[in-house]
Parts: C-alpha cells; sequence; structure tokens
C-alpha cells in the first residue's frame, strides 16, 4: 500500500506538472452547418485547464507524502 500511494502520487506531479506547462490538450469538435443529413463540423484543439494541472500536483504530493510518512 505504501509504494503504491508513492507511485500514484508521483505520477500524478508528473502529470500536473505537463498540464501547468501546456503541453496537455484534448479535441472539442463542433457542428457549424447542418442541412438534412449532411454536416459540416470543426474540430479544434484545446488546452486542459490549469487549474487541473495544479490540483494533480496538490493531491500527487499528498499522496506521495502520505506514503512515505505511513508506518508499515
Amino acid at each position: 500500500m505504501r509504494a503504491g500511494l508513492i507511485i500514484v502520487g508521483i505520477i500524478l506531479i508528473v502529470a500536473g506538472i505537463w498540464v501547468v506547462a501546456g503541453h496537455a490538450f484534448y479535441q472539442d469538435t463542433d457542428t457549424l452547418l447542418q442541412i438534412g443529413s449532411a454536416k459540416i463540423t470543426a474540430t479544434r484543439d484545446k488546452g486542459v485547464p490549469q487549474w487541473i494541472g495544479i490540483a494533480g500536483i496538490v493531491i500527487g504530493a499528498l499522496l506521495a507524502i502520505g506514503g512515505f510518512l505511513q508506518k508499515r
């Protein structure tokens, strides 16, 4: 359990740093025009909000510290 907390914490910290650095994107597809069964769509890359990265760093740090401080 202790090693699991540390590993998950480190993974969350690294993922959080990746998001905060601006390297995480997702695709969003919007329908611009639809006439009958014909559609015109646009796909855009959007950045993941930085608050998600910050939350990942904080939660990851708490899990890693909890894993290090656990007495087992």
